[in-house]
């Protein structure tokens, strides 16, 4: 059977097939002409490394994609290209990534640059040094061009702060990328950039890589190396979101903590499926015992029956932990934050009401409200919570449910002048999958396999037990073969 592919299709899939279908480095060499737009990172390095275009071309072709792409959809919030041009130019680390353009949420610091952290109380913070994620991306050879927006100190599943505005999702303009990482999902989905830097603290890699169509993997607690002592009930942790499974890799395996005193034994690059067949455990009740909006729910059993035709067991299986008290225990944790961000603001002579949004300040008065001890109390449910997680993934290799309720809402619907009543039920019932993971200290993906009947992406969250990357990404690459979805661009693209 021929397939004819029009010029804008072949672009689109020429990084599956170098991947799926073993595609000529010729093939690459000709999308290469067309500004790499469909190269994946470790394509786009190689062709540095062979000396077929320099890492400034790379630089270059971002650039000029940012700048078409990113007022449509303003996932790029600050920019430092001049910098950028200066560190393409120079001497580059041996390295896979070396040469790729890069970019860093704006919840992390990198010297020199600000770092707002979607919030008007930061919004004129200049950081004086690099964290230890970025800082890896930089000693990788990544060429970092700017930052990406985010939800005001990350607090949200939506990114549309006041001060950094709606980043709007590619697939469709008009409805949320998702956050916190909304920005660096908007960034790779649009085809600004082939792989971008995400964190996640209840989601945040995973939501908006669900809405967004791409790729992201949050790592179990303790394998990166975050550059700053471990807080009381810390559940964040830092990778990326990409196009491809073998980017998202790559990038883990040059971030993840090799010290002898790592907490996790190393996973190294893993570079493509297993023969070893899976046990599943599956659901699509969130633990309020809520089945998912009907096209999620549609996606999941579909990815559910594709791991089966692919030799997996599925068995079905009920989340081990209750949402009422799981809920009460995450935004106690979830609200402390925000109840020292309003004391900082008292500290500086400002009133809280003019430089933090209504949602922080609403997290703000939730703790305030709660009784002496409360806080101690959630961080142990916390271990309780956990405990219960190890003993239940220990049945199985991976764990399948939806990452979210429903489908991207529409911008505005979980926007942080909402009244905080309404937005509480709205966000609790919305993300009712990924925060057990981070509480768990588990590593989780969401894989982009589904879609919505009005055309927005869905992804299939799969979880492991603690350290167990190595399979997720096995059986990511696995699922990648078996429905590439690189070739898939949203409406908004940069081609």
């Amino acid at each position: 059977m021929t397939i004819k592919l029009s010029r804008r299709s072949f672009l689109g899939s020429a990084a599956t097939a170098a991947l799926v279908a073993g595609a000529s480095l010729r093939s690459t060499q000709l999308v290469a002409k067309e500004s790499f737009i469909g190269l994946d990172a470790m394509a786009q390095a190689e062709l540095v490394r062979k000396k077929e275009v320099t890492a400034l071309e790379l630089v270059d072709a971002a650039i000029a994609r940012i700048e078409a792409v990113n007022p449509k959809v303003n996932a790029v919030v600050t920019e430092f290209f001049d910098k950028a041009r200066d560190v393409a130019k120079g001497k580059l680390p041996d390295s896979p990534l070396s040469g790729v353009p890069y970019l860093i949420k704006d919840l992390d610091d990198f010297a020199g640059e600000r770092r707002t952290s979607g919030s008007r109380l930061f919004a004129k913070h200049v950081s004086e040094k690099t964290d230890g994620v970025p800082e890896k991306a930089v000693e990788a050879g990544a060429v970092v061009l700017g930052k990406t927006n985010t939800p005001e100190f990350g607090l949200l599943a939506t990114t549309e702060s006041l001060l950094l505005g709606a980043c709007h999702n590619p697939w469709n303009l008009d409805h949320s990328t998702g956050g916190s990482s909304g920005g660096a999902a908007a960034a790779v989905a649009s085809g600004m950039l082939p792989v971008a830097h995400a964190s996640d603290g209840g989601g945040s890699i995973r939501i908006p890589a669900s809405n967004c169509g791409v790729f992201g993997l949050k790592p179990s607690r303790g394998r990166m190396i975050l550059g700053r002592p471990p807080m009381p009930g810390d559940i964040g942790v830092e990778n990326c979101v990409s196009r491809t499974v073998r980017d998202s890799a790559m990038v883990f395996s040059l971030s993840e903590n090799r010290a002898p005193d790592a907490l996790l034994k190393s996973v190294g690059f893993v570079t493509g499926p297993s023969k070893k067949r899976l046990t599943i455990a599956f659901g699509t009740q969130d633990y309020f015992g809520n089945e998912p909006h009907p096209d999620v729910k549609a996606a999941i059993d579909a990815t559910a029956n594709l791991c089966s035709d692919l030799g997996h067991l599925i068995v079905e299986a009920k989340n081990p932990l209750h949402g009422e008290e799981f809920i009460d225990a995450f935004l106690t944790v979830w609200s402390s934050g925000p109840a020292n961000l309003v004391g900082l603001a008292k500290s500086k002579g400002l009133k809280p009401d003019s430089v933090l949004e209504p949602w922080t300040l609403g997290l703000a008065e939730f703790f305030a409200k709660k009784p002496k001890g409360a806080f101690d109390k959630a961080l142990a449910y916390f271990k309780e919570a956990e405990a219960k997680t190890d003993a239940f993934m220990s049945r199985y290799d991976t764990w399948l449910t939806p990452v979210l309720a429903a489908p991207a809402p529409k911008l505005g619907e979980q926007a942080p002048t909402v009244s905080f009543d309404t937005l509480y039920e709205r966000t609790i019932h919305y993300v009712g999958y990924t925060p057990i993971h981070n509480v768990a200290g588990t590593p989780a993906m969401s894989v982009p396999l589904g879609m919505s009947k009005s055309g927005l992406p869905v992804g299939s969250q799969f979880a492991a037990a603690k350290g167990g990357e190595g399979v997720l990404y096995a059986l990511a690459y696995e699922l990648e073969q078996a429905q590439p979805w690189a070739i898939r661009h949203a409406p908004v693209y940069a081609s």
